[in-house]
């Protein structure tokens, strides 16, 4: 490998370094302790010092240097991990390099040509895959050594690398980790102790930051019912991040099948970069803070000053931005932001080169001025060419015309794009305005003027301030008539909606009459949603019910329909508009409630373990009396699928809505933690499960709303009017009010944090349960004892998996459904099946293996479309593990015969003239290297001759004795006679004389075809003792899984 060309003191590695080859320029030296005479104790020493100093000598003990006869100066330039390849660049440097360098007068031009020469080559080579790294050098030595240490295939991807202590016990090893796009590597070499240790992201069940009194911080991996810790690291959050984001990708990638598509960074797991993933988080952390749309990706951002009027002083902060927004978020406590999407920007500013300040006036004659920008210009330039094309040419007419007629009103401009051309099959009200028109009215006055002053000061509408007062004036409450508009403000729904006009409306026209297991399913549950509110007693709410939900499932179907879905979308509908509530079921299910609504509910599970986690810190006496707290978990389902809507009165449900929509699931945790600590002592004093959920229940019933103008008949109670009327009310305002004050100290980093962490042991212990119920069906029908079975699937999983580790396009990934049974999520395709297969058939010595694969994948791919389940898989080996001697000689036999035959079906086998010598070869080639080999051919050979003579006297004692016989031979109803007589198949071909004589017949006279059927072939097998004995030796199966396990991930990758 061509290295940059780097200065060193030859004097001072005499003692390291053998000169092997010199000349006039150069000099070709092995490194002390390896190669010839190596090893002892100088090669331990050696080794010992180039791991610890991270040396590339430790895996490329040769090099090349340069120098010039009259300096002391020499340069680095090459290194080699065999001599072979060292000899490779020596050879080259002598054929290219040598004579040119005669034609230079100065050492200097001499040194400047070489290093020139070699910053060329090297550049060539990394021209592809390096030039994204960011000191591509050093990465190219680095992952010389993770390839030479770890074996890898060559596909996988070097991300960055750590030099850290590894603890084996309690003895630390010093070396490196690697992070790659599919594994977690360390190697140590210390004093002669090797300590390899590779990890698949998709295995790792815990990846934390602990701290104890041995080690003051380490990450902390747990795998395979293994801990591993690493310390000493000296960007320890640094590469905390990054494994969190590895670990993250592979699970996205694995195990939900995403592909990433949109995203360039990630989309190519071959082109895996520390600086993509570092983008992507930053990416996505931005969005989730703003609220926006999937497809906006952060650009740049600036440190500035912005003046907040409503407050008369600068606020420090970041301004972010987007393809389509302008962000900005204060850091100086204030919690103040705003949202400005390009769409209403009108024009930009800037002041004096002093102030370093631009103005940005968007729509409403509102003007927003940020100071001390340090590169204000450009950014001023960049958000004007941003603001010239983020308008689309299908709507820039109408937009304009909105601008002169709303201009004080940029709310209304919003609305209004998102529902050009609606269809009149859309109802443009919200329900609650159709049903409770007078309630919707009854406005608490003085609620009513709080946010009316909160709008003069803040603005209204997408460009409203975002400060503490907002969320205060959301924790006592929203009005009526104001809820539907603040929902889709703070969910980011006002914002996909100006987006896409006219969207929904072909949504609902293209998924009108649509049959579908989703569309099944909404219209069992539609009369489920709050049947107790008139809305959805009648044909106007159950039919907007279900355009919403049919069109949502047509625009997802990843994730269709999913219970709970239709108790959400209900109440959204009582206060958004029919277009609003749909892209406000699309901000929740894609955006604020990542992978709630799929079949696992993955989503709302890792919130469940989340839970828990604040439960044990904020609420000790609890968890002191209640050590398990999954009980927790399973009550506390319904709260996170339906923000409490399915728990609490509708009157009280919806300002739970309201905290959701401003702060998140934050609100929801908070919450959770408010009713258990509001319960604690009677939680405390309850003897069983049954009463604490007793008692939560009637708690949730006596939950009222006094701000509430809804008639009392709309309510949502589980028991008697009794039993409510003996517990005393609780207010929900005070309630959010309590939960906001004792943890509103929450916050939202930690509980993403907190989500990554328990999201990995979500998914472990969901494939852990799977991997349970496939081994409980699958044991029933084979021979495999359960810990055998274990490691079959291990083994066939993460095959699956390598199918996808270096690819998007693998026909496992490109076929995945995930409403299959759980017997089908992994699937392998022929090639992976074939790598597979290759280091499990029980014949160690077989010759072509890959056409005995392909053989046996053609057979046991029963519904023919290229894939094998675990179950077809397992049966398969089953049979040639544990079947007996015909089982095993009948699954051969079935392999020789034609495709697409449905055999279960036939009683008796044949083989052809053609098939019968293939499958003769066949056992040749499973007997070829057996100690055996010399007797197992000799009795295939004396079961060959028997059998085709047996043939040759059967066809002979049928041939005819005159041309008569002939005749009745040839025609239809005699040739079907000896069809059946013989039970033969097909004719492929036939014997050479006995086609002459029917030649020399005449044309007309049909060639006679022979066959084997199964019983002949298997009583002839049956007198021989060394097949017998061959196909009925035991097979060590445990040290075939072994063996499989170590060479599963040294093969090289099938793209």
């Amino acid at each position: 490998m061509w290295l940059k060309p780097e200065e060193i003191l030859l004097k001072n590695a005499f003692k390291l370094w053998v000169t092997e080859n010199d000349n006039e320029y150069f000099v070709l030296q092995r490194r002390r302790g390896y190669g010839e005479g190596g090893g002892g104790l100088t090669g331990l020493l050696v080794g010992t010092l180039d791991t610890v100093l991270d040396s590339t000598s430790k895996v490329a003990p040769y090099r090349i240097l340069h120098h010039t006869p009259d300096s002391q100066v020499y340069w680095s330039i090459a290194c080699g991990v065999t001599k072979e390849e060292i000899v490779q660049h020596w050879d080259w440097l002598q054929q290219n390099i040598m004579r040119t360098l005669s034609v230079f007068d100065s050492s200097e031009d001499i040194t400047s040509f070489v290093q020139g020469k070699i910053r060329g080559l090297i550049a060539e080579e990394g021209k592809t895959s390096l030039v994204l790294e960011d000191d591509p050098e050093k990465f190219r030595e680095a992952l010389l050594r993770f390839e030479k240490w770890f074996e890898l295939p060559p596909e996988e991807k070097l991300v960055t690398y750590y030099s850290c202590s590894y603890w084996k016990g309690k003895v630390p090893c010093q070396g490196w980790l690697y992070l790659s796009t599919n594994f977690l590597c360390f190697y140590s070499y210390l004093l002669g102790a090797e300590v390899k240790l590779v990890i698949s992201w998709d295995e790792i069940w815990r990846l934390e930051k602990t701290t104890n009194v041995i080690l003051t911080e380490s990450i902390h991996v747990l795998a395979h019912g293994e801990d591993h810790y690493f310390s000493m690291l000296l960007h320890l959050n640094e590469t905390f991040v990054i494994m969190e984001q590895l670990a993250d990708y592979s699970i996205k990638r694995l195990f939900d099948k995403e592909a990433f598509k949109g995203e360039p960074a990630l989309s190519d797991p071959l082109q895996i970069t520390k600086r993509g993933l570092e983008a992507h988080a930053k990416s996505a952390q931005f969005r989730t803070f703003f609220r926006l749309p999937k497809e906006e990706n952060l650009l740049e951002v600036h440190e500035s000053f912005l003046w907040v009027p409503f407050s008369h002083f600068n606020t420090l902060g970041k301004i972010c931005l987007s393809e389509n927004y302008l962000c900005f978020a204060s850091q100086d406590g204030s919690q103040c932001h705003i949202i400005i999407p390009m769409r209403e920007v009108k024009w930009i500013c800037e002041k004096k080169k002093d102030s370093r300040a631009l103005t940005v006036c968007v729509r409403g004659k509102r003007a927003l001025r940020f100071s001390e920008v340090r590169d204000y210009q450009r950014l001023a330039n960049t958000i004007r060419s941003r603001c010239g094309i983020s308008a689309s040419p299908q709507h820039s007419a109408s937009t304009e015309s909105l601008i002169n007629h709303f201009e004080d009103n940029p709310e209304d401009v919003t609305l209004m794009v998102g529902q050009k051309d609606s269809s009149k099959a859309v109802s443009t009200e919200a329900l609650m305005t159709v049903f409770h028109p007078q309630d919707v009215e009854n406005l608490d006055p003085k609620m009513e003027q709080s946010w009316n002053i909160h709008f003069s000061e803040y603005g209204r509408g997408t460009s409203m301030f975002f400060t503490r007062k907002t969320r205060d004036l959301i924790v006592r409450g929203v009005p009526e008539a104001l809820r539907g508009e603040l929902w889709m403000l703070f969910s980011g729904a006002v914002n996909d909606m100006a987006t896409h006009p006219g969207y929904y409306t072909e949504l609902v026209e293209q998924s009108l009459g649509t049959s579908t297991l989703a569309t099944d399913e909404i219209e069992r549950d539609l009369h489920r949603s709050l049947p107790e509110h008139p809305a959805f007693q009648s044909d106007t709410g159950i039919s907007a019910l279900r355009r919403v939900l049919t069109a949502y499932a047509y625009r997802n179907p990843k994730i269709g329909y999913c219970q709970a879905m239709n108790i959400l979308t209900s109440v959204l509908l009582l206060y958004a508009k029919e277009e609003e509530a749909f892209w406000l079921l699309v901000a929740v299910c894609e955006r604020m409630l990542p992978d709630y609504f799929n079949r696992r509910i993955i989503g709302a599970l890792v919130d469940q373990a989340v839970f828990e986690d604040l439960i044990r810190e904020n609420l000790p006496q609890l968890v002191e009396h209640m050590t398990d707290l999954s009980f927790f978990s399973s009550v506390s389902l319904s709260w996170f699928l339906t923000l409490f809507i399915s728990v609490l009165p509708i009157e009280s449900a919806v300002n739970v809505v309201d905290c959701f929509f401003y702060d998140g699931i934050k609100a929801i945790l908070q919450l959770g933690l408010a009713v258990l600590d509001y319960n604690m002592e009677a939680l405390i004093s309850c003897h069983d499960d049954a009463e604490a959920v007793t008692i939560l229940n009637k708690f949730f019933d006596s939950v009222t709303n006094k701000d509430s103008p809804l008639p009392p008949t709309v309510q949502q109670a589980s028991v008697g009017n009794n039993d409510k009327a003996s517990h005393l009310n609780v207010d929900i305002s005070e309630l959010i009010r309590e939960a906001y004050e004792k943890y509103g100290n929450i916050r939202l980093e930690e509980v993403e944090s907190s989500r990554k962490r328990n999201k990995l042991c979500v998914i472990q212990t969901l494939e852990d349960t799977t991997k349970q119920n496939v081994i409980r069906v699958v044991s029933q029908e084979v021979k495999f004892n359960a810990s055998h079975l274990d490691e079959l699937y291990n083994l066939f999983k993460r095959q699956h998996f390598r199918s996808c580790y270096w690819t998007m396009q693998s026909p496992a990934l490109l076929h995945h459904d995930p409403s299959l049974a759980y017997l089908e999520q992994y699937q392998l395709g022929f090639q992976q099946f074939s790598v597979l297969f290759t280091l499990l058939e029980p014949w160690t010595f077989c010759a072509t293996k890959s056409t005995l694969s392909l053989w046996v994948f053609r057979l046991i791919d029963e519904n023919q479309d290229g894939l094998i389940n675990f179950k077809e898989f397992c049966c398969a080996l089953d049979t040639l593990y544990y079947g007996s001697f015909t089982n095993k000689l009948k699954f051969l036999f079935k392999l020789h015969l034609p495709p697409g035959e449905l055999y279960e079906h036939m009683l008796i086998f044949f083989l052809s003239q053609t098939q019968f010598i293939q499958f003769s070869k066949t056992l040749y080639n499973i007997f070829h290297g057996d100690p055996e080999e010399e007797s197992l051919y000799r009795a295939v050979a004396h079961v060959t001759s028997l059998l085709l003579r047996m043939e040759e006297v059967g066809r002979r004692l049928q041939e005819p004795s005159s041309p008569p016989d002939f005749a009745k031979l040839a025609s239809p109803s005699a040739a079907e006679e000896s069809s059946t007589e013989e039970a033969s198949s097909t004719p492929e071909s036939s014997d050479t004389s006995s086609s002459h004589n029917i030649q020399d017949t005449g044309p007309d006279i049909p060639e006679v075809q022979w066959s084997f059927s199964f019983e002949q072939v298997l009583a002839s097998l049956l007198n021989e003792p060394a097949i017998v004995s061959f196909f009925e030796r035991p097979v060590d199966i445990q040290t075939k899984l072994g063996q499989a396990k170590v060479a599963q991930l040294k093969l090289k990758a099938n793209k």
